[in-house]
């Protein structure tokens, strides 16, 4: 197997191509870098700046130079040593423009008779696909016809054979699909699709023959040696993940294969996946938690409560949950509850309803998990009592069946109304701690401990030693740095707490939750343009569904968001208050940023490093997070590193670089030296502030953490770390060391130490 020293993340896209990739491949190798990870490159939807609407999956994507530059990427890669993941999509297809995806297209024109009506996940039996793109229902009768396809300004669809005359509407009677008015989409749809976008349709790939079609191309190229990992986007969404992943293993048993599976805390992934790991976030939400000061929790709360922000999690993430079931999803609720025989419809699709929203984690996998089934269930009942019949009649259907259509519905929609109703909607409502409300995060529980995250740690090495580990991915609500500079909020929340008072007074936003996560992003990412704050409250606010939304607006509070940031940065007085409040904050957060990514770079697992992560970057969620990354400034700082400079903690931020440069090349040319994990526990006054282990006995890892509190306490005073017996010498500044921690840390907060003559 194939297992990359680390990997790095690149955002192929029309404007960053093949081609592209390759010109930064021998700076990836000079930083150290195993492997490059691509997002997907399979043909996309038109202009697609992500690749995750695939619209034919049997070709590399022309759009970023097609076969030829993919060929030509692999050989170079190869040539380096380079290792080449790729992340593929196999739950769903774009059909927003039917044309370009050729099954879609054939689907629409010859109904249940096509070769590819298997393909996708329809409803056959409710009669024509409903495609809800009209403006209303009315909007029918601004339909023409060109040639042979039926026309609505810029959607164009195909008209079976036969069927050509009469009038537009006449024609359209006669298709094997029916357009409808949009808002009627999430209620009367008739294909699943992904989450709730319409123009993304769900794929059978539980299918042999799916399967092979969907996969057969990324599979010769594993059979190649052109790609040597894969990446599995939401594989929740599948009907039998498990047997996605056997099948896919079969096919490429050499390939190191991760899943985009999000754990809760304590969650295990499935033992009958086939996999080496996750993509990260379990790590990162465990990385990141230990850097939080728990004793922050109260001051946060109480400004929350002060503010109007809602402070009970579990209350909070209920009703957004409900509002997933009851508004968002509720085709496919109804389509699952329409399969639970002798029970009331509507009390079916209450008790459908109450089961996902239940759910303690994302989904089970019966007979795998069925604890988290028994507590959904459980859940529900406490929650509604006056459903027991039908909750009762629900967990016999499924236990007794958990292959049938209604358990497979049921479990892979469940994880939709999670992730929609948690990461989408209550990390926006609940904004009490912001740093916490990360993908995988578990925003009510405060921080991590130290002997936790060493538990944790051990329990990775010895169970999943190649899963990815990560800090910041395409998906992340923010990046790793703006995150660190977030948490160090936590060690100071009456300072915080009392500057938000103050500016909150003088330009606040008119709804607590996003104020408060306005604040905090602020302060996270100052100095930002002010019109990517502006994009980013924009997409909070619709998210959160409070006081708009995506499709049902408020325009005067869209305004008001709109005009904050440049409100609050053309006020002289008020910027420099809140520039010298990040003034505070800056070191701290720097000595964070640099803690979290040696950690994650250098624990169990296959760290990634996230484009242009390796400086310092104070990126917000996508697409904030997709924007161009300078590698010729990036070069220029590695060549000065690689000449023997120790660049100092300043706004540059080539000192992350620096120890991205070190321990990646450490672990790429003594792969030997991270295998195994112990903690090693620092003594003294000071001891709680740092984090350490050993990965071997030649090899130690010791960050600082909570570094308000280290100050304010008086330092590191007569701490010490009590290295093994031998001569230590720290990789990032190549001097000898001992264990006494002031004298450690006196030029960077981390060190990596090697001993002997490694």
């Amino acid at each position: 197997m194939t297992v990359p020293e680390s990997t790095y993340r690149v955002q192929l896209r029309p404007e960053f191509t093949f081609a592209d990739a390759a010109g930064i491949a021998g700076y990836l190798r000079d930083l150290g870098i195993g492997a490059l990870y691509a997002s997907p490159v399979l043909d996309a939807a038109p202009g697609s700046t992500h690749g995750y609407d695939v619209v034919d999956p049997t070709q590399a994507r022309p759009a970023l130079g097609g076969e030829a530059a993919r060929q030509e990427l692999s050989a170079l890669l190869k040539e380096l040593g380079l290792g080449l993941v790729v992340d593929i999509v196999p739950n769903h297809m774009s059909v927003e423009v039917p044309k370009v995806n050729r099954w879609w297209w054939d689907v629409l024109k010859h109904g249940r008779d096509s070769e590819y009506a298997a393909f996708f996940d329809v409803d056959w039996e409710r009669g024509p696909l409903l495609l809800p793109v009209l403006g209303d229902d009315d909007a029918v009768g601004e339909l023409t016809v060109e040639g042979d396809e039926l026309v609505y300004y810029d959607h164009r669809f195909p008209i079976a054979p036969g069927t050509e005359t009469g009038t537009p509407q006449e024609v359209h009677e006669r298709q094997h699909y029916r357009l409808i008015g949009w808002r009627r989409g999430n209620a009367e749809l008739t294909y699943r699709r992904f989450f709730d976008i319409t123009t993304l349709a769900a794929v059978r790939v539980e299918d042999p023959k799916v399967f092979a079609e969907t996969h057969g191309e990324v599979l010769r190229w594993v059979a190649d040696g052109d790609v040597t990992g894969l990446r599995i986007d939401h594989p929740d969404g599948l009907a039998d993940p498990g047997g996605y992943f056997r099948r896919l293993r079969e096919n490429a048993p050499d390939a190191w294969i991760v899943a985009e599976k999000i754990l809760h805390p304590g969650e295990p992934l499935p033992q009958s996946w086939p996999v080496d790991g996750t993509t990260g976030y379990d790590a990162l939400r465990e990385i990141a938690g230990v850097f939080v000061d728990p004793d922050g929790e109260p001051g946060f709360t109480e400004l929350a409560t002060e503010l109007g922000v809602q402070t009970g999690y579990h209350r909070v993430e209920a009703e957004a949950r409900r509002l997933v079931t009851d508004r968002i999803l509720v085709a496919e609720v109804r389509r699952i509850a329409a399969l639970l025989p002798d029970v009331d419809p509507e009390q079916a699709r209450q008790a459908v309803a109450e089961t996902m929203i239940a759910f303690p984690v994302y989904r089970s996998y019966l007979p795998e998990g069925a604890s988290h089934w028994a507590a959904a269930i459980a859940g529900a009942r406490e929650t509604r009592p006056d459903l027991a019949d039908a909750l009762a009649r629900l967990d016999t259907a499924v236990r007794e069946n958990p292959e049938s259509e209604l358990a497979t519905r049921l479990q892979q929609t469940s994880g939709m109304v999670v992730a929609k109703g948690t990461e989408d909607t209550t990390f926006y409502r609940y904004t009490r701690f912001a740093a916490l409300n990360e993908v995988g995060g578990n925003p009510d529980r405060f921080g991590l401990g130290v002997e936790e995250f060493h538990r944790l740690a051990a329990e990775r090495e010895a169970g999943y030693p190649a899963a990815m580990t990560t800090l910041t991915t395409h998906d992340t609500k923010r990046s790793e740095d703006t995150r660190a500079r977030m948490a160090v909020l936590a060690e100071v929340p009456g300072e915080f707490a009392e500057a938000v008072r103050r500016w909150t007074a003088r330009r606040g936003i008119d709804e607590p939750s996003l104020n408060l996560l306005a604040w905090q992003t602020l302060v996270s990412t100052w100095p930002i343009e002010p019109s990517r704050l502006r994009d980013y409250l924009d997409k909070a606010a619709k998210e959160a569904k409070l006081r708009t939304s995506w499709t049902d607006h408020d325009e005067a509070f869209e305004a008001d968001v709109a005009a904050w940031p440049e409100d609050v940065m053309n006020n002289a007085e008020l910027a420099a208050d809140v520039e010298a409040f990040v003034k505070r904050i800056e070191g701290p957060g720097y000595a964070n940023s640099l803690g979290q990514k040696l950690v994650q770079l250098t624990a169990p697992g296959v760290p990634d490093v996230y484009q242009g992560t390796e400086l310092w970057d104070f990126s917000l969620v996508d697409p904030d997070n997709r924007r161009p990354v300078d590698y010729v400034a990036r070069r220029e700082i590695l060549a000065r590193i690689t000449d023997g400079e120790l660049p100092e903690i300043d706004a540059s931020g080539a000192a992350k670089l620096l120890v991205v440069h070190k321990a990646l090349r450490l672990r790429r040319e003594h792969p030997a030296l991270f295998r195994g994990y112990r903690p090693l526990r620092a003594e003294g006054p000071a001891a709680a502030h740092c984090l350490a282990y050993t990965r071997s006995p030649d090899l130690a890892v010791a960050v600082t953490r909570l570094p308000v509190g280290l100050e304010a306490g008086g330092g590191w005073r007569d701490t010490v770390l009590p290295l093994p017996a031998g001569v230590w010498t720290d990789v990032l500044t190549g001097r000898e060391v001992t264990g006494d921690l002031a004298t450690l840390f006196d030029r960077y907060p981390v060190a990596l130490l090697v001993r002997g003559d490694v």
